[in-house]
């Protein structure tokens, strides 16, 4: 059985979309008539699944929201013994999001002919990261499925928390950084020409701070447009320069680098490589193969070439964190904790540990920088406005003198 997505019409003439299981497009056809409807497009969900595997940028997928509540929900389903064709049917039956409907009813489907869940996973490779289909094929083999998929819930409402807590913070910097550049920009465009005309006109000395402001408000009135497309221009070549391989590699290796920035780099990629690696090897995947799929999810291909050479390292016999410390990018918290597993062979907890202290001492850091970015912004605004003041009323200061 296969699900299709369809565009019917109802008796009220209105268009309305939907997602449907049948054997075949007849069927699928014939159970619209049924209901009621006039079928007008009728595409099969695996088809298009298959052609996303293809082409996997092009493919459907799932905002970290939706992902983490499916993911909750198999994992309860699956816990409660259920089949998992009927918990992804429970799924699809009980989802309001068509999208979400249609990509698990695919999924059904490709476990109905006898695949395995990750491999029906692999269908979306946009909705199912690879972490989370290697999670999923490691639960597999391991039969501890149950188990894993707990795990794989809990880190994806963790992830998707933490990413949700980042937009909400930034949400009142961003407005403060808007609403400073337009007060400052309409100021100097409407309101300081007008003013310093008066002065102007009246054959007064100005003094430096309002020639200062007048030589800025003429510069933005007459190039601000063409400053504007100066960095529209900078911004397209930059990004078209950081799509070339060399490029990009050395200036990945610069944000680990750079003053300030490598702190945060450094503190997100290896959060992210540790948390990943503790769900793969927690989940039954070999050291050496979960160190692969790791190193792949990171986002600095500088540090993807590192890691690569400490997974050699590993496969050729060296400890773990000898390995990672040989990189030079780990912290050295980090590494005496994995050490202390290696010693004690209870690796997958240590893993789980670090990780969690990791991500703890990345949230730390992102929630410092936010507060401190509101504070900056007010000041911003605050010492823009003043001076602009200033130098409105430095001319008035000067002539009530002379006029006393």
């Amino acid at each position: 059985m296969a699900a299709f997505d369809y565009k019917a019409l109802t008796a009220q003439g209105k268009t309305l979309r939907g997602v449907i299981e049948a054997d075949s497009s007849r069927q699928a056809r014939q159970q619209l008539r049924e209901k009621g409807l006039t079928p007008l497009e009728l595409a099969e969900g695996q088809q298009r699944g298959m052609q996303a595997g293809r082409f996997g940028w092009m493919g459907p997928g799932l905002p970290a929201k939706s992902l983490a509540l499916v993911t909750r929900q198999m994992s309860t389903l699956i816990q409660a013994g259920l089949p998992l064709e009927e918990v992804l049917r429970a799924i699809a039956q009980q989802s309001e999001n068509s999208r979400i409907e249609s990509i698990v009813l695919a999924v059904r489907a490709k476990v109905l002919e006898g695949h395995s869940l990750a491999q029906s996973l692999a269908e979306y490779p946009r909705a199912f990261p690879r972490l989370y289909r290697a999670t999923v094929a490691a639960g597999e083999h391991s039969g501890y499925l149950d188990k894993v998929m707990e795990r794989l819930a809990e880190h994806t409402e963790d992830s998707q928390q933490f990413r949700q807590k980042i937009q909400m913070a930034m949400i009142y910097p961003c407005l403060l950084i808007l609403l400073s550049i337009t007060m400052v920009s309409g100021l100097m465009v409407y309101v300081v020409p007008d003013v310093i005309k008066v002065f102007v006109g009246s054959g007064q000395a100005l003094p430096p701070l309002t020639v200062g402001l007048v030589a800025l408000s003429d510069f933005i009135v007459d190039y601000g447009w063409l400053l504007l497309l100066l960095l529209l221009l900078g911004a397209i070549v930059i990004y078209q320069l950081l799509r070339q391989p060399a490029i990009r590699l050395r200036w990945h290796r610069q944000l680990l680098h750079l003053p300030f920035i490598r702190r945060f780099s450094r503190g997100f990629n290896t959060a992210r490589y540790v948390s990943t690696l503790s769900i793969l090897t927690s989940s039954g995947l070999p050291l050496v193969e979960g160190m692969r799929i790791s190193t792949d999810v990171l986002g600095n291909e500088y540090l993807q070439q590192e890691l690569r050479t400490a997974t050699r390292r590993v496969q050729e016999g060296s400890s773990l964190h000898q390995a990672l410390a040989e990189s030079g990018y780990f912290p050295p918290m980090m590494l005496h904790m994995i050490a202390s597993g290696e010693t004690t062979g209870d690796l997958d907890v240590m893993l789980e540990r670090t990780a969690t202290y990791q991500s703890r001492d990345l949230q730390n850091l992102v929630t410092v920088l936010v507060g401190l970015f509101e504070p900056l912004m007010l000041l911003f605004m605050g010492v823009a406005v003043l001076l602009i003041v200033m130098a409105i009323l430095l001319p008035i200061l000067n002539m009530n003198q002379l006029v006393g």
